[in-house]
């Protein structure tokens, strides 16, 4: 099979293929996309297409950006943009069952480290309107405990001495929003789609505190004319794999080079707060505008992220591959389920326990869905920009109301074991994560501290070390409570394994 998928192959694709069935020669670019990765396509993208099938507004095109590797603007270009999502579950039989749906609203893919200044340029684009990302929690050069921009970062301190070729995000936003304000050009929507809590006030905070060192004017500008809706995502993306790529090629009857997977679930809730209008991202279900973000944005990343994390931790400890094995091994099926239902639930006030309940019963199902195998060792990277708002917040709201935080603190020791790099089957795996250097010495002074310290004491004070490790923990690590219960955990968790140590807090 030689033929790509592209704009010509279209009209000969199946006809159980969904395709655009708009004109996109009449597609015009209205949104740059910042780091336009498996989890956008499968996720916005597809919203965007749906929104412009549905209302025939073609000006919301989409100009992605790959901020470091070229593999996506390789694969898509010779494709005029397109590329196939499969979403897959299982039917009531148990037999996989794939839909495949070409999405049409990429345009065109640059790399920003290769032409920066082309990616400013498209920001500060007349048509642009607004300028969307998802850079994951590591892309935005922030401590993850404070919310502050990390003034030491190499690409943040590159950034304010090369306005013309950024490399960070934010050293792009602002230089890009410096370009447009020169220019006269109205001001835009900054759209984070990241798993952040408060996505949009972060983004903004960072941009404003960057712009603070480039312009005060400037400053001025975004914060009086810019926009930075908080939002709340939600699907399963795990990896493509290559026999992936084989098995939609055989269906479509063409290649496509960067196809992605998606579960059936699709959720996105965004603050109606746009400088200069938006897609009709509520057209077909596809997205729910509100006023306020935040209980669906701590909802999700209680009741889905902390346990995805927490699931993938003790799985990778216990050598599992996927996140389907984890969740469908009894013991930590029903250490997450108390830990969801007893410690997690109860911090989310307002929200009527059935509803709750509905949704820790979806969460298992989707995690268990047997079609779509999601890497553990996909989950479990960048822990260190996760945990403060997955797992950590919920902390915090127990200890201010004096309740238990039993089960919360063994999800937490599990990142840290995790990071030992080393499975109960003897396995060895990279740790993946933008601090991994920095957390590797971490673990080294921790066990020195622990030799030092009387036997008795000596799990006490290797989590008094892991604890006050303030990137991740802030002033959690002055909690005698989080640390008592820490160092019970990991010494439980190296001494009798991740199944003792799950069933004890159950």
């Amino acid at each position: 099979m030689h033929e790509r998928l592209s704009t010509e192959s279209l009209s000969r694709l199946p006809a159980d293929v969904e395709k655009p069935i708009y004109d996109r020669s009449r597609l015009t670019p209205g949104i740059v996309h910042l780091g336009l990765g498996a989890f956008h396509r499968a996720h916005q993208a597809v919203v965007t297409d749906m929104a412009m099938q549905a209302s025939g507004d073609l000006s919301w095109g989409i100009l992605g950006v790959s901020l470091r590797r070229p593999a996506t603007r390789d694969a898509l270009t010779p494709q005029d943009g397109l590329y196939t999502l499969a979403v897959r579950d299982a039917g009531p039989d148990g037999h996989e069952r794939e839909q495949l749906r070409v999405v049409g609203s990429v345009l065109r893919v640059l790399v920003a480290e290769e032409d920066p200044n082309a990616v400013l340029e498209r920001i500060a684009y007349p048509q642009t309107r607004i300028v969307s990302l998802t850079v994951t929690e590591k892309g935005y050069c922030h401590e993850p405990a404070s919310g502050h921009l990390r003034w030491d970062d190499p690409d943040i301190l590159h950034d304010l001495e090369n306005p013309h070729r950024p490399r960070s995000t934010i050293g792009i936003l602002v230089h890009g929003l410096a370009l447009r304000r020169e220019r006269g050009l109205p001001p835009v929507t900054l759209l984070s789609c990241d798993n952040l809590r408060g996505n949009g006030d972060t983004l903004r905070s960072l941009v404003l505190s960057f712009a603070l060192r480039v312009d005060v004017s400037l400053t001025d500008w975004i914060d009086r004319h810019c926009t930075f809706p908080n939002s709340m995502v939600d699907r399963i993306v795990p990896v493509t794999l290559d026999q992936d790529r084989e098995r939609i090629a055989g269906k479509l009857g063409v290649e496509d080079a960067w196809p992605v997977l998606g579960e059936p679930y699709l959720n996105w809730v965004i603050e109606d707060k746009f400088a200069a209008g938006r897609p009709a991202w509520d057209a077909q279900g596809g997205a729910t505008f509100v006023g306020n973000a935040a209980p669906y944005e701590r909802l999700k990343l209680r009741m889905v992220s902390g346990p995805h994390s927490t699931l993938a931790y003790l799985g990778a400890a216990l050598g599992l591959q996927t996140m389907g094995e984890a969740v469908n091994t009894p013991a930590l099926r029903a250490f997450v389920e108390a830990m969801m239902r007893l410690e997690i639930a109860p911090t989310l006030r307002g929200i009527p326990d059935v509803g709750l309940e509905e949704y820790r019963q979806r969460f298992l199902a989707r995690v268990s869905n047997p079609a779509l195998p999601h890497p553990v060792k996909q989950v479990a990277m960048d822990g260190s920009q996760k945990i403060p708002q997955r797992l950590l917040d919920t902390i915090r709201d127990r200890l201010r109301a004096g309740h238990d935080i039993d089960r919360l603190s063994l999800a937490v020791a599990a990142w840290l074991h995790y990071l030992r790099g080393e499975n109960e089957q003897g396995g060895h795996y990279d740790i993946q994560d933008p601090l991994a250097a920095r957390l590797a010495r971490l673990l080294s002074r921790a066990e020195v501290a622990a030799r030092a310290a009387a036997p008795s004491q000596a799990a006490h004070r290797r989590a008094m070390v892991l604890s006050r490790f303030k990137p991740v923990f802030g002033e959690l690590g002055e909690s005698a409570e989080f640390v008592s219960s820490l160092a019970t955990h990991l010494e439980t968790l190296r001494e009798h394994g991740v199944i003792r140590a799950v069933e004890a807090a159950t």
